[in-house]
C-alpha cells in the first residue's frame, strides 16, 4: 500500500498545537474517532497501550503512532504537523513535531507491517520530512 492510499488528500495535513504527547495522542483519537464514527476510548486506549509498549518515535522529529483496531474496515492514517515540537522519548532526545498515526483493522494484519516499514523507508528521505 502506498503512502498516498493512506493519505487521501482530502484528508490533508493538520496542524496541531499540543501540549504533550499524552494532549497529542487525545487529539488524534478525538480526530480519529470523528473520521470512523468510532467510540473515542476505543482508539485512545489503543494508541495509548502501545505506547506503554515503547516509544513510536522515529527520531529526526518523527513519530508514528501505530495500532490495530477490532472491527475497523480499513486502514486511516492523519498527519499532523505540530507548531512545537514535543518531547516523545525519541532515542535521538529530539522533540517530535511530525506525526503519522496509523491506525490499522485488526483482521488485516497482513498488510500492517509492510504500511509501516513502506512510511518508514520513505522517511528515511532526510528532506521529505522537512518539506511535509
Amino acid at each position: 500500500m502506498a503512502i498516498a492510499d493512506l493519505f487521501p488528500a482530502a484528508e490533508g495535513i493538520l496542524t496541531l498545537t499540543v501540549a504533550n504527547k499524552t494532549d497529542l495522542i487525545e487529539q488524534l483519537a478525538d480526530r480519529a474517532a470523528a473520521r470512523l464514527g468510532r467510540p473515542r476510548e476505543e482508539i485512545l486506549e489503543a494508541l495509548q497501550a502501545r505506547e506503554r509498549l515503547g516509544s513510536t518515535a522515529l527520531g529526526r522529529g518523527v513519530a508514528m503512532p501505530h495500532t490495530r483496531i477490532e472491527g475497523l474496515t480499513q486502514p486511516l492514517a492523519i498527519l499532523a504537523r505540530l507548531t512545537r515540537g514535543i518531547e516523545f522519548d525519541a532515542r535521538d532526545g529530539e522533540p517530535v513535531d511530525l506525526v503519522f498515526m496509523v491506525l490499522w483493522p485488526e483482521d488485516a494484519s497482513e498488510g500492517f507491517l509492510p504500511a509501516l516499514s513502506n512510511i518508514c523507508k520513505v522517511l528515511r528521505d532526510n528532506q521529505l520530512p522537512r518539506q511535509l
